[in-house]
């Protein structure tokens, strides 16, 4: 599975979605231009020790990516979205694309992709999730989808004290 950021701003939702990543296994690729350095202590410290984990791509534009991974599903994220990212149906090779904090997906690419676009369930009153909220909450409806394959599902136990 890939998590797709066009354009992020935020060191802090980037490093949260890293941090995901590396516990999940999902490949993360980030859709320049960053709005931050990708040496930015913030960046690090929400990702913590888990940068050798993550499998970090960088791409220049978003048509890049598509023409990169053509052939894949693409589920679009967006609180315009007609659906409930628990009516798609995910697969291992899945992208799942999120747009940046300010503005989500731009318009442009909805438009044309409108039937691949879902969104999470909330009231009418609130604007968005967090960036990094959002991308747990559909990246794990993704996995529960397909049995947490390759995850460890049950913790180690309780240790002596």
């Amino acid at each position: 599975m890939h998590i797709v950021l066009i354009e992020p701003e935020i060191p802090g939702n980037t490093g949260n979605v890293a941090r995901l990543c590396a516990a999940t296994g999902i490949e993360l690729h980030l859709v320049k231009p960053l709005g931050f350095s990708t040496d930015d202590k913030h960046l690090k410290r929400a990702g913590l020790d888990y940068w050798h984990l993550v499998k970090v791509h960088y791409h220049e534009n978003f048509d890049a990516v598509l023409s990169c991974y053509a052939g894949h599903a693409f589920h679009y994220c967006s609180t315009k979205a007609p659906r409930s990212h628990t009516e798609a149906h995910y697969t291992e090779t899945d992208m799942l694309v999120f747009g940046k904090e300010s503005a989500g997906i731009p318009e442009s690419i909805l438009k044309v992709h409108w039937m691949e676009c879902i969104r999470i369930p909330m009231i009418a009153e609130a604007r968005s999730l967090n960036l990094s909220n959002a991308v747990a909450v559909i990246a794990y409806e993704a996995m529960r989808q397909l049995g947490f394959s390759s995850l460890a599902t049950c913790g180690p136990g309780l240790r002596s004290l």
